[in-house]
């Protein structure tokens, strides 16, 4: 099985073969800060079964992690920490081309969760942005 993504330019394109390592929704300070978002997915993969295609710059967000994004358009991508995560690289799932195949499968790091992200399902739902419809 191959999965395949790719930034938002599509600059950077990635292909993964084979079934994931797991799929969870990250809510660490870490990654909310680096991406701007209340939270990031993550697919998880063995590190010789992604190819990388494009350029991507790094960023040594902590002592042992490095993530890297698309040096065009700057879209998160990978994650690399070899202490905590030997031989695996951690994608981004939202750049997934099909992110509905592979739904996560749990939610890490929840003890730095927002606490109004518990109440998302009760939120007012818009199939557009509001006024646009």
């Amino acid at each position: 099985m191959s999965i395949t993504g790719k930034c938002h330019c599509g600059a950077v394109t990635w292909r993964a073969e084979g079934e994931p390592k797991h799929h969870a929704l990250c809510h660490c300070d870490d990654c909310r800060r680096w991406s701007g978002a209340p939270m990031v997915g993550w697919i998880a993969f063995d590190d010789d079964a992604v190819v990388i295609a494009g350029e991507t710059r790094a960023y040594h967000s902590s002592e042992n992690a490095t993530r890297e994004f698309c040096a065009a358009c700057g879209t998160g991508l990978f994650y690399r920490n070899p202490v905590a995560l030997p031989g695996i690289v951690d994608i981004q799932s939202g750049t997934m081309d099909d992110p509905e195949a592979f739904p996560p499968g749990a939610q890490i790091m929840v003890r730095h969760r927002l606490g109004w992200m518990k109440g998302m399902g009760d939120l007012p739902e818009f199939a557009t942005y509001p006024g646009m419809e």
